[in-house]
């Protein structure tokens, strides 16, 4: 859920995606889908045993990948022909297979685990309700998402200026650039929270149960979450850099979204994982221990480097007039060279940013 959050922490990306006429078509594109979700339901209940779970997430994930590739195709304005040729293979199959097919598993497992923790609603004693919600919920969230990620690769066709686009190529660059760094984010923190999970759990028997680790992974990783973008982000003082009423708003927010919020998803995600396709108990130490460090691991790698992305784009707004950002060979170099860079674009690309050769292009 990386591309996710990235659509609503960055702030280029969120008022890209949140602009009044975007969103009234985007509720069209959700509302289209969700309609004819409910329909395939329908039908494939009559000829496949959808009480399976695993028959249930393949039905979620193909019928999620189809939606993906049509909103993507509603947000790009493009046709499917033209989108596969200027996109190319490799980000259409990205597409279609990790924001539609894995994603929309991804968030079945969460809506299935969710009503079995919180309403007691256990898909496999009552799979009607369960199924037809996870897959109605999974290919609307596909739908809005899919079609985010598509009006961003009209806007960065068009030549607006996209710093960070929100697919996962970024962070592998972040991993590759800087992988001491990006392990030692990851691995602290799912030790700590890991450790917390399986010792509570331990001391009683309320605190290994679902509801109770649910509370206390959202917490300890979400928080983590807040540590790992403020250090991300470079923000002078860390946690007391936070000046004013302002700032510490603005802290208890990503603290509630996306650092509470997502946490609680992951967890949810890999007990759905646990509940419906292993078909084991979430109450183990091992498996406590395990969802915890994942849960904390991805949170903490994934907002450091959106704290970090953030950071480079606030250098750019300070070091790079607005309108030679929108020069697409300006764009090219900053994005190469200052994949995860620390404190901004390099020297070497500020020098080609600024030569005479590009203003004067600017201006020609």
């Amino acid at each position: 859920m990386l591309h996710r959050m990235a659509l609503r922490v960055l702030p280029s990306l969120a008022l890209a995606v949140t602009e009044e006429s975007v969103r009234k078509r985007k509720r069209w594109v959700m509302f289209v889908p969700g309609l004819v979700a409910f329909a395939i339901y329908r039908l494939a209940k009559q000829i496949l045993p959808l009480s399976d779970s695993v028959t249930l997430l393949v039905v979620s994930g193909l019928v999620s990948a189809a939606t993906a590739a049509w909103a993507y195709r509603m947000g790009r304005q493009a046709s499917f022909v033209q989108t596969w040729r200027e996109d190319g293979v490799r980000r259409v199959l990205w597409l279609i297979g990790w924001i539609g097919f894995a994603y929309g598993v991804q968030l079945s497992l969460m809506v299935l685990a969710l009503l079995k923790i919180l309403a007691n609603y256990d898909f496999l004693q009552h799979p009607d309700g369960p199924a037809m919600m996870a897959i109605i919920i999974a290919c609307t969230s596909v739908a809005r998402d899919a079609f985010e990620i598509g009006h961003v690769r009209l806007l960065q066709r068009q030549g607006e200026p996209v710093v960070t686009f929100p697919d996962g190529a970024g962070f592998r660059d972040a991993v590759m650039a800087q992988t001491g760094q990006m392990a030692r984010w990851a691995l602290l923190p799912s030790i700590a929270c890991a450790t917390v999970a399986v010792a509570l759990g331990t001391v009683h028997d309320l605190a290994a149960t679902g509801l109770a680790q649910l509370v206390l992974v959202t917490v300890c990783a979400g928080s983590l979450a807040v540590w790992a973008y403020l250090s991300g982000e470079q923000r002078p003082g860390g946690w007391h850099g936070m000046s004013g009423a302002a700032g510490w708003m603005e802290l208890f927010r990503y603290w509630w979204w996306p650092g509470l919020a997502f946490a609680a998803t992951y967890y949810l995600s890999w007990a759905g994982l646990i509940f419906f396709v292993v078909h084991a108990d979430v109450s183990g130490s091992v498996v406590r221990g395990g969802i915890a460090g994942a849960v904390a691991a991805m949170m903490a790698a994934y907002c450091y480097y959106l704290g970090h992305r953030r950071h480079v784009e606030n250098q750019l707004k300070q070091i790079v007039p607005p309108s030679l950002l929108r020069c697409p060979f300006v764009m090219g170099i900053l994005s190469k060279q200052s994949a995860f860079g620390r404190g901004g674009p390099p020297p070497a690309a500020m020098a080609a940013v600024t030569s005479p050769t590009i203003v004067a292009g600017k201006h020609s």
